[in-house]
């Protein structure tokens, strides 16, 4: 006999096999977002409060904030505006600039250099005009950042300048370069101070003429170790002006110094001066026709500089003209001699090549380099007229010298070894 399985035993059984049914539960919601969702949303930032926001950026050192700033745009504006704070700015941009010891110099130079990069990231969007109207609002409210407000010799203010200008611009084209250039004069007035400065008698002005040679050193021209670029923002400076104002403010920029740092305008004039008081004179002069061939138009604006600046204020003493032309290197220094030959002024120049070889015997230069340079002279003489007057200036020039040289060592004046 079969035993009958109750329903209740039959259900049981079906259902251990049975998938049981659950209802459809939803998924959780995604919690990473991809960039470009971010970038419809707002981004994530965008639901911070702005005060915790504030917050978050305050702990960001300057580096961490530049590269932060080009998240995206509009964290790119919030940082911006950020920077915009009186608070952050008193925070971050240090106003004293005195009596550093070297190790805290070179921390408050490399803050300004990251302090640029800030703001070189975060106007990255905006014009250029609206770039360089943000960045030197901020800048410009610093008081040892400009021309006439601080009168320490020893500030570092303009030195941290150089550095952040330096910064800002790198990588700019001539004509992005040309812009800040007219810009930054319109903003300090640099052009008419110059002005001011040429159209008076030197030395006048002592105290303006110090704050140029500073700001200009400093700021435009000494933060630049690539020596084209800083060619070229000697020339911006020059171009304005005339020839002969061209030799002033080259001599304003470069001319030797007092130790209160205003120009030594007679020294010049009344005494031979050492080789470093021409040198930097001298680099600038290389630096702007180092280049140039005899043939070359520049050439002729080079010997009016030349021709214009060792008369300032009054004829230099013959001994500190022949030092800035060996200064100068021979390729220039030739070009200069042979420009003035060429125009038969071979009195002048055997004067010159005589003081050029004193000159070399008494800086340790080989004298043979002066040799060569009267046979490239000689050379470059056409006629043999002209050759023979030559030779016969410079022999009856080195009787004169020699015989000058005897008189004021019998005199008193110098006991020559």
């Amino acid at each position: 006999m079969v035993k009958k399985t109750s329903k209740r035993n039959a259900r049981s059984f079906t259902d251990c096999f049975k998938l049981r049914r659950t209802p459809l539960q939803r998924r959780p919601a995604r919690t990473i977002v991809t960039r470009s969702q971010s970038h419809v949303r707002g981004g994530l930032f965008r639901r911070l409060p702005s005060e915790l926001f504030d917050m978050i950026l305050d702990q960001m050192s300057v580096r961490d904030l530049s590269i932060f700033s080009m998240v995206s745009k509009e964290v790119n504006g919030q940082v911006r505006a950020y920077i915009s704070t009186l608070a952050w700015r008193k925070r971050m941009m240090n106003e004293n600039f005195h009596h550093f010891v070297s190790f805290k110099q070179t921390f408050i130079v490399g803050h300004y250099k990251d302090l640029s990069l800030l703001f070189k990231r975060c106007t990255l969007l905006l014009p250029t005009k609206e770039r360089l109207k943000f960045i030197f609002s901020k800048i410009s409210q610093i008081p040892c950042f400009s021309m006439d407000q601080c009168e320490l010799p020893g500030c570092l203010g303009l030195s941290c300048y150089g550095v952040f200008f330096q910064t800002l611009i790198a990588g700019w084209d001539r004509l992005e370069c040309h812009r800040v250039f007219n810009f930054l004069c319109e903003l300090t007035h640099l052009l008419k101070n110059i002005e001011a400065v040429l159209s008076e008698r030197p030395g006048l002005k002592r105290y303006q003429e110090r704050q140029i040679r500073l700001y200009c050193r400093h700021v435009l021209l000494d933060c630049w170790p690539n020596q084209p670029v800083k060619k070229f923002w000697l020339n911006l400076l020059l171009n304005p002006w005339p020839l002969v104002s061209q030799a002033r403010l080259l001599f304003i920029l470069y001319g030797p110094s007092c130790p209160d740092g205003t120009l030594n305008w007679h020294s010049l004039v009344e005494m031979e001066l050492p080789r470093r008081s021409l040198w930097e004179v001298a680099n600038a002069i290389h630096l702007l026709f180092g280049d140039t061939d005899l043939e070359d138009q520049s050439n002729q604006s080079m010997l009016t500089i030349l021709e214009e600046l060792i008369v300032v204020p009054q004829q230099w003493h013959v001994d500190n003209v022949a030092r800035l032309l060996v200064l100068c290197e021979s390729s220039l220094c030739y070009n200069i001699l042979a420009s003035k030959a060429i125009n038969g002024r071979l009195f002048e120049v055997s004067r010159l090549l005589v003081h050029i070889v004193l000159v070399c015997e008494e800086d340790n230069y080989h004298v043979s380099w002066a040799v060569k340079l009267v046979h490239r002279i000689y050379n470059l003489l056409r006629t043999a007229a002209e050759k023979f007057r030559f030779i016969q200036q410079l022999e009856s020039m080195f009787s004169m010298v020699t015989m000058e040289m005897l008189e004021f060592s019998v005199t008193g004046g110098v006991t020559f070894d």
